[in-house]
This record gives structure tokens, C-alpha cells and sequence, in this order.
């Protein structure tokens, strides 16, 4: 029983699908189904229902599965481990991230940390907050980058770092001044929001309900980037993380103002897997992001990102974005 195989059988079973685990490994789909039903004959069980869309486990492919999947992480750790004997950091990390941490912040971190270990490979992919959650327990990524980050019994989160929430404008906009604002300014005001269901938007509310400010949502999405165009184009104002807006307020398009009177922040965490086992390249990653919330810069970072074991994991609830 090869471990090329194993690797195979993990990938079917996490992507539920015969094609997209072959593709990811370089292999026709006939041979993709052809190694799952040699692992099957050998066992003597069916390992994958496939008379079901997406393809499922049977009970003896989750036993099966979850003992190949520590297997092929081992190895790939092992792998990692010998390698690291030449002082060498190398692999594939891959990385899932909500939108406005990944376009506001995620380019810098990937450079820098290609400068230090130019074999190492970060591929990072841009998801929605459930998304990320998904990937993540499929075993599909090595981490994920989320707000109000929400462990579980299948992942650890971890605190990254914290945003403060500022009051964002257009210029044209009448409150479009200089200074700090008070929540109670905005009472009457057109409101660009984030969905009813995201945590981000109970956290405003409830802040603006402590100053009796009464907006009127004209307009709620679900992702950053959206909320901005619509403020660009004066249709409404909102409260978001000050480093989501660094470009357009260069650019002049948006006008930020601090908050005088409530102190908001929206706190940004890295999820993995509980119980997987990070290759050397994953763990100084996210010990590069631990250690330079804001972003990597001089020569220190590059002494100080060592191979290391996650930090404990942060006790938090709430939802994803």
C-alpha cells in the first residue's frame, strides 16, 4: 500500500469528488477511481458511496480516512523535519482568507516571508467567513484567517490582532469633517451595513443603540469591499476596521473619523485544524502573523521567526465575519 495512495483516498474523501482530488494530484480521473478501488479490494470494504452527489463516506471509510489522513500528515511533517536537518524551509502552505483581511494586509506578509524561505510556496485564497470554517475542517488548507474568530471541537482559533473601528464617509457627505465623531451624531443617518447575520453588524448596533443613535440601513452586504463602493458613491456612512480603508483614504475617496466616545474593534484570528499537524513552513507563517500584526518590517522579523508550536488557542464565540 503505497502512501501516494493514502494521500489519493484523503483527497477524494475531503473534496468529495473523484475529478478534483485527481486534478490535484496530477492524475487522470479513471486512475484517481482506480487507486480507491484497489484500496478497496485490498481492505475488502466499500470505502465511498458512490451512488450519492457529492460522494460520502461509509462508516468504514471515516475510520479509514481519519487514520491515512494522520498518516500523510506525518510524512509530510517528517518530510519538513529531515529537511529542516540543511536548514531548509520549504512546501506548499495553503491559506484561506475572508476578502478585507486578505486584499488590505496579506500581500506584504507573503513577500516578506517568500524573501526569507524563497522555497517555501504560500498560496493564498480569497473565501466567505463560512468558507474558510469549511476548508479548514475538510482539511483542505493549513490556515485560515478570519474576524471575530469562533473555535470548536474540530478547530483551534487564535487571536491575531485587533482593528479599531472608525466612522467612514464620502467626502461629500455632511459629516464628512475633521475630528473625532460621537455615536449620537449619527442618529438619523443613511446607513451602508453589514448583514443582519454577521457578528460585525451586532457589535455596531449595539454600540449605537448605547448612544440612542436610530439610523436607517439603506443599503447591507456581506463583504467589505462592497460596503466601500457604496459609500463612495454617497449612498450611505458606516462604522469599519480603519485598516480596511488605509488605500481609499490615501486616494481621497473615503474620509475617516475616529469614534470620541466607544472604544470598537473588530478582533482578526488565524484558524487549523484541532489535532493536525503543521509542516515547518505553516508554523513559522503564522508565527510571522503572530508576532507583526500590523506588517513584517526590518531585519528583526527575519531573526525572530523560528520554527515554534502554535500559541494557545483564544477562548471566543460569535459568528464569522
Amino acid at each position: 500500500m503505497h502512501l501516494k495512495s493514502l494521500k489519493v483516498f484523503c483527497d477524494v474523501a475531503n473534496r468529495r469528488s473523484f475529478s478534483r482530488a485527481a486534478a490535484g494530484n496530477g492524475l487522470s480521473q479513471s486512475a484517481a477511481s482506480q487507486v480507491v478501488h484497489q484500496l478497496e479490494a485490498r481492505l475488502g470494504v466499500k470505502l465511498i458511496d458512490r451512488s450519492k452527489r457529492p460522494l460520502v463516506l461509509t462508516a468504514e471509510g471515516d475510520v479509514f480516512y481519519e487514520g491515512c489522513r494522520a498518516i500523510v500528515q506525518r510524512y509530510v511533517a517528517l518530510e519538513e523535519q529531515v529537511r529542516m536537518l540543511r536548514q531548509e524551509v520549504a512546501g506548499r502552505v495553503r491559506v484561506a482568507s475572508i476578502y478585507s483581511i486578505g486584499l488590505s494586509h496579506m500581500n506584504d506578509f507573503i513577500q516578506y516571508f517568500m524573501g526569507l524561505y524563497p522555497k517555501a510556496n504560500i498560496r493564498l485564497d480569497y473565501e466567505h467567513p463560512a468558507r474558510v470554517y469549511e476548508l479548514v475542517e475538510g482539511d483542505q488548507i493549513e490556515l485560515g484567517l478570519v474576524s471575530f474568530p469562533k473555535g470548536s471541537r474540530n478547530i483551534v482559533a487564535l487571536a491575531w490582532r485587533e482593528e479599531p473601528m472608525v466612522f467612514v464617509c464620502s467626502p461629500q457627505h455632511p459629516l464628512a469633517q475633521p475630528g473625532p465623531i460621537r455615536l449620537e451624531e449619527l442618529h438619523g443617518a443613511s446607513m451602508v451595513a453589514f448583514d443582519a447575520g454577521l457578528k460585525i453588524r451586532r457589535v455596531v448596533d449595539r454600540a449605537l443603540a448605547r448612544h440612542h443613535a436610530e439610523t436607517q440601513v439603506v443599503m447591507a452586504f456581506d463583504n467589505i469591499e462592497t460596503l466601500k463602493r457604496a459609500i463612495e458613491i454617497n449612498a450611505g456612512v458606516s462604522l469599519l476596521p480603519e485598516p480596511t480603508v488605509v488605500r481609499e483614504v490615501q486616494l481621497g475617496s473615503l474620509v475617516v473619523r475616529p469614534l470620541a466616545n466607544e472604544t470598537l474593534v473588530r478582533p482578526i484570528g488565524i484558524v487549523y485544524r484541532r489535532g493536525k499537524e503543521l509542516g515547518t513552513a505553516a508554523r513559522r507563517f503564522m508565527q510571522l502573523l503572530r508576532e507583526y500584526p500590523a506588517s513584517p518590517s526590518g531585519p528583526a522579523a527575519s531573526a525572530s521567526v523560528t520554527a515554534a508550536a502554535p500559541a494557545p488557542p483564544l477562548a471566543v464565540s460569535g459568528g464569522a465575519e
